[in-house]
């Protein structure tokens, strides 16, 4: 007879099978574990994060920050709610913040801003992240990423990521000028290197890590950027805890006196007075003059930036009174940029503060009288301000590509022939209008939210489309036209 097994503790026999002792049901087995080095599925590999993807999460926790999620309150007041996304751009995640000083668009990216996944919906993150810079990838533009905030419970996966990145194809990365990454840590460098054998040594090249929020004042209007105030707290502890102070606070020199020759950033009464009564600004009546004449036919006119430092001296040059001869650069772009430099360094906006509002609620007005109340608005400017915005309204509407045939009244011969050699460059009124929109006009206080840019934008495609309509019925005494 065979030696009966000794019973394992607990004096109850382990049932045959699986079997459960009090149901009979077989019991699922887990499946034995692949060998090691073995592979279930070559075609398939899993999408598994490296384990130091992490570590910066461990270093938070160590360092005594917050374990819990808290979601942010930041709502955009000024969005309505039939945005089209309205549902991820109610948390201000994505942010247009103004131009920087060389009028290339700011988007920003802040990740504290970012709810729990499951309050978010991260396909349509990334899709509305597309409709927002679908608006400006044909210009030059510059994007800030704000990094602090991005925690296990709002962090997308990495698929996600991958998708992301296969989404965002050369359109995106063409006129991508510069991606400022702010408070980097092992998660981003971890993404990178998985990365980086995917992208081209010149997209590399525009990525830019910040350590601090200080670092961006070299680059970009600070001011402007409307940091969510969980970035500055957690650079404030940063430098706490790296350098043992606070962050050096930022001195701004007291303005200087304006030269008499002055032309950039001063107002419009300043430049008459010190030019015999002239309405136009010389600033604005050669670069006009110079792109009517040898630029119309290039193609992306206005949208390209050009060297920062050659605007620099150009300006220089403007401000001391001094000649400019635009064909010793070789550049049609530098008088364009240096068109929109003017316009954005007024110190009140071509279209006035008082404005602002007025222009914001043109896309509650019916759709057949827009135009009507674009021209009553406009018919309220001050004198001077009338002027300067017709001569240059008149010269965006010669660029325009007229896509259709023109309903307004005929012009003249010599600006018919301007409009029809303005096909070649390819800049509709809605794409002029992106480019000078928010060069026209902007709030007395804060930026421009991205809420804000569709009736902004349609305001000035309306002027460009409509000049006729809009101005041929007021005219003032010395005005001249391009």
């Amino acid at each position: 007879m065979a030696d009966v097994p000794a019973l394992p503790p607990g004096g109850r026999r382990r049932p045959a099978f699986g079997l459960r002792p009090s149901s009979g049901r077989p019991q699922v087995r887990p499946a034995p574990r692949p060998a090691a080095g073995r592979q279930e599925d070559l075609r398939c590999p899993p999408v598994v994060p490296p384990p130091e993807l992490q570590k910066d999460e461990t270093e938070d926790a160590q360092s005594g920050q917050e374990k819990t999620f808290m979601s942010p309150p930041f709502e955009d007041t000024e969005l309505n709610i039939n945005h089209p996304y309205y549902d991820v751009a109610r948390h201000g995640i994505i942010q247009l913040a103004g131009d920087d000083n060389f009028g290339r668009k700011v988007i920003t990216f802040s990740c504290c801003r970012m709810p729990p996944s499951h309050q978010l919906n991260h396909t349509r993150l990334l899709e509305y992240l597309k409709y927002t810079l679908d608006h400006y990838v044909e210009n030059d533009y510059m994007v800030v990423y704000f990094h602090y905030g991005l925690k296990s419970l709002n962090k997308p996966s990495l698929k996600w990521l991958q998708t992301a990145y296969k989404e965002f194809d050369r359109k995106y990365k063409k006129n991508l000028k510069a991606l400022y990454v702010v408070h980097p840590t092992n998660f981003i460098k971890i993404l990178w290197n998985i990365f980086k054998p995917l992208t081209s040594h010149k997209f590399g090249k525009k990525i830019i890590y910040l350590k601090y929020l200080s670092d961006l004042r070299e680059h970009l209007k600070y001011d402007q950027l409307n940091i969510p105030q969980e970035v500055i707290q957690h650079d404030e502890n940063l430098w706490r805890k790296q350098k043992g102070k606070l962050p050096p606070v930022v001195k701004i020199p007291p303005p200087r006196p304006p030269l008499p020759t002055q032309q950039f950033g001063v107002s419009l009464q300043y430049i008459k007075d010190k030019n015999k009564g002239e309405l136009i600004p010389p600033v604005m009546k050669e670069t006009v003059s110079y792109l009517k004449r040898k630029g119309l036919q290039v193609e992306g006119l206005f949208r390209r930036s050009a060297s920062v430092q050659t605007i620099k001296d150009v300006q220089k040059l403007y401000n001391q009174g001094k000649s400019v001869n635009f064909d010793y650069y070789h550049d049609i772009h530098i008088p364009a940029v240096i068109l929109k430099t003017f316009l954005r360094e007024l110190p009140q906006p071509l279209l006035t503060f008082e404005c602002y509002d007025h222009i914001l609620g043109i896309t509650s007005v019916e759709s057949s009288l827009r135009v009507t109340r674009c021209k009553q608005i406009i018919h309220g400017l001050p004198e001077h301000n009338y002027v300067v915005l017709k001569y240059l309204i008149c010269f965006l509407h010669m660029c325009r590509w007229p896509l259709v045939r023109d309903l307004q009244a005929p012009l003249d011969s010599q600006r018919t022939e301007v409009s029809r050699e303005s096909i070649y460059n390819r800049m509709t009124a809605s794409s002029l209008a992106c480019v000078f929109g928010l060069n026209l006009i902007w709030p007395s206080k804060g930026t421009v939210s991205l809420s804000a840019l569709v009736p902004l934008n349609l305001f000035t495609e309306l002027l460009i489309d409509f000049y006729m309509n809009i101005f041929n019925s007021r005219t003032v005494p010395g005005e001249i036209l391009p």
